[in-house]
């Protein structure tokens, strides 16, 4: 006997089973929608997909409320368009589970009319949540700087120009800021790359805090730091901004019951208007005030302003 007139044997409760099955194995449900009443009919996949008890009524206004946010927004934008137009959408969609639980849900759509009105619509859910943190790692991992978490260099770089436009546009000031740490060389020899490493990941951290409203915060490589910062249009008020930075970044702390502590020399350059400059040019600036704040004794801010003079703080 052929394996196909074999399978055709089968009961159809079993061939049900095994479908619902393979569903519930690729964490797929479907679910049914009426227009006329909205009355809302899932298979168990859905069920297990929101953590919705079995025996709750299906209320469409609460399990509208368990989708998160904009994506609630965007699944009300692709069901109206789906009524209109009778055309299907697939879309992710980020819910909250009835246990609090946060997932990333992919829902199709699609309608059923009848005499050319709209009567239901239904499709199916699947939870691509582990696909989701899978995409997100990988992109996390080719953007972040893998020991203080924060932008590599080509991020930085990639970003720059729509974090300068945007600043810019809010009417604030906009400055590169290149930041070298004073003292990291010694500390690594002495204490070893471990304390070395905690090093930046502190600093990392006093950075993150300190500029959070910043546009960017990134690591170069080595003991080099970047930051698109976003100022008052006032040199001088930035360049006491830095300064207070270098401050805080000469605090000790403390590893394994050590002290350490570094140092912080910093150049900056003001993006200013017109801001049509490339990247290239600001880092060349911006690395010219590093290299005379250190040659100014390191722990020195310098920051060149719009017409190339240079700030001292």
């Amino acid at each position: 006997m052929r394996e196909d007139q074999a399978a055709s044997t089968l009961p159809d409760e079993v061939r049900v089973r095994l479908y619902d099955q393979a569903l519930n194995a690729a964490r797929i449900g479907a679910w049914e929608c009426d227009l006329v009443t909205e009355r809302l009919s899932w298979t168990q996949g859905v069920y297990d997909i929101f953590g919705y008890p079995v025996n709750n009524p299906l209320r469409r206004a609460s399990i509208v409320d368990l989708y998160i946010d904009e994506s609630r927004r965007h699944m009300e934008l692709a069901r109206a368009e789906v009524i209109r137009s009778g055309c299907p959408v697939t879309l992710d969609t980020e819910i909250r589970t009835w246990r609090g639980e946060t997932r990333w849900m992919r829902l199709s759509i699609n309608a059923v009319r009848e005499g050319g009105r709209p009567m239901r619509i239904f499709g199916s859910k699947q939870d691509v949540t582990s696909d989701r943190q899978a995409l997100e790692s990988l992109r996390q991992q080719a953007e972040t700087d893998p020991l203080t978490g924060l932008a590599n260099r080509a991020v930085f770089q990639a970003h720059y120009r729509e974090v300068v436009n945007d600043t810019l546009n809010h009417g604030f000031a906009s400055a590169l800021v290149l930041l070298d740490l004073d003292g990291f060389k010694k500390l690594n020899d002495t204490f070893g790359h471990l304390a070395g490493d905690a090093c930046l990941c502190e600093v990392a951290q006093r950075l993150r805090r300190a500029f959070h409203n910043a546009g960017l915060v990134g690591r170069l490589g080595g003991d080099e730091f970047a930051i698109i910062l976003r100022a008052p249009k006032n040199p001088a008020r930035i360049a006491r901004v830095l300064q207070q930075t270098v401050m805080m970044l000469s605090r000790p702390l403390f590893w394994n019951g050590l002290r350490l502590q570094v140092g912080a020399s910093i150049g900056a350059a003001l993006v200013g208007r017109p801001h049509h400059r490339r990247i290239v040019e600001l880092f060349a600036e911006a690395d010219i005030a590093l290299y005379d704040a250190k040659a100014a004794g390191r722990n020195r801010v310098r920051l060149i302003g719009d017409e190339k003079q240079t700030i001292a703080a």
